[in-house]
């Protein structure tokens, strides 16, 4: 069994003390030969706030095709609504340039984009978490397979010194044969 610093030291090239945190992590699972992979979504697992969950739904509906539909629609009926009014009263009650329907959308945008912007830096703090995680698997599946190698090449060179103490032998039993012809 090894060491951490030895892994640190043999496989990486580096004292265990200069290594970061994780790649500290690392090193301790494969000396304990222990793993390292988890659920990250276990990580989240912690109920999220009132305003944590209202931020996701309206990132998640202000993304759907759902929202384009009904934002699409709703401009029509606008519009369809305005054009009946002009044509048949004469008067509309959102004139053109339509600055009522412009001065809601502006309200739409300014709220709607910061909640979608909560909600997209949550999921840029999980996305960081996986990725880290996923830099530790990796970082241990590479010097498990570093240390599989080393060991492959031990045995490999154990073999060619019992072929090669096997091989004196023969020379010796064939020597003695020839000796006594």
């Amino acid at each position: 069994m090894h060491k951490p610093d030895e892994i640190a030291t043999k496989l990486l090239g580096v004292a265990y003390e200069a290594l970061d945190e994780r790649a500290k992590k690392v090193a301790r699972h494969v000396a304990q030969r222990t793993h390292i992979a988890r659920n990250v979504a276990n990580d989240f697992a912690a109920p999220s706030s009132l305003g944590q969950r209202a931020a996701d739904a309206v990132a998640s509906f202000g993304g759907s095709w759902t929202f384009v539909g009904l934002f699409a629609a709703v401009m029509l009926v606008w519009l369809g609504l305005n054009g009946y009014l002009l044509a048949n009263r004469g008067g509309t009650f959102d004139p053109y340039p339509y600055i009522l329907l412009n001065l809601f959308l502006s309200m739409l945008a300014a709220i709607q984009a910061p909640v979608i912007l909560m909600s997209q830096n949550r999921q840029a703090g999980k996305d960081r978490i996986s990725a880290e995680h996923d830099y530790e698997v990796n970082l241990k599946a590479e010097l498990e397979i570093m240390l599989l190698h080393e060991e492959i090449d031990l045995l490999r060179e154990k073999q060619w010194d019992d072929l090669l103490l096997i091989q004196k032998e023969q020379l010796k039993l064939l020597a003695a044969m020839a000796e006594k012809k």
